[in-house]
């Protein structure tokens, strides 16, 4: 099984998505903060970014239980009622990831995506260099200035993403009485409650 009982507590958070979440905590920030003045902790800090996401498409096919996409793919109308549940401190809990936060997890992933090969094009018609500079061979200032436009929205709009996805773990944690910081870091939450949220 992928979860193990330990001192009333389960494991749910497999080794490898622990590491994606917190290295790519980091790479964005890095990424984020050294954009005009640090290019090359800029790019580099975009390649990382851009190999995380590859793998944690791959390993939310093939990873453990919690990890999987299967394991928080909602319809709208469960998003819909979890946020309503939430709004009035009384949403369920889940043992992975909760309708809400499954939403969330596709929301970043997608815009990270865009987020990367938007700097990988940007790289490319600028530098002549990265794996897209075949496509940008003699690319004009307009398609410069609006790669780099797209780039940054996208950029802007992860880290919107981000402070949402932050509110949602203190709003969770806190109905919960559940440290969901910690519980990404150690990989255990504390066992189900109820039979129901064992389901989850």
């Amino acid at each position: 099984m992928a979860t193990q009982i330990k001192n009333k507590q389960i494991k749910v958070w497999d080794l490898p998505v622990r590491l994606f979440h917190w290295v790519l905590v980091v790479s964005f920030i890095l990424g984020y903060l050294s954009e005009d003045d640090l290019m090359s902790l800029h790019t580099m800090a975009g390649y990382t970014v851009a190999g995380l996401v590859v793998f944690r498409l791959v390993w939310g096919v093939i990873g453990s239980r919690h990890a999987r996409f299967s394991d928080f793919t909602y319809s709208i109308s469960s998003i819909r009622t979890f946020l309503t549940d939430t709004l009035y401190l009384r949403a369920k809990r889940y043992i992975g990831h909760n309708p809400a936060g499954g939403a969330m997890i596709f929301l970043l992933i997608a815009s990270l995506l865009l987020t990367s090969i938007t700097g990988l094009a940007i790289y490319a018609a600028a530098e002549q260099a990265g794996p897209l500079t075949g496509l940008f061979t003699n690319p004009s200032e307009f398609m410069k200035e609006a790669l780099e436009e797209i780039h940054e929205f996208f950029a802007n709009f992860t880290l919107f993403l981000v402070f949402i996805h932050i509110a949602g773990v203190i709003v969770e944690s806190f109905i919960h009485r559940e440290n969901l910081v910690k519980s990404m870091i150690t990989g255990y939450k504390r066992a189900p409650d109820t039979p129901e949220e064992g389901e989850s």
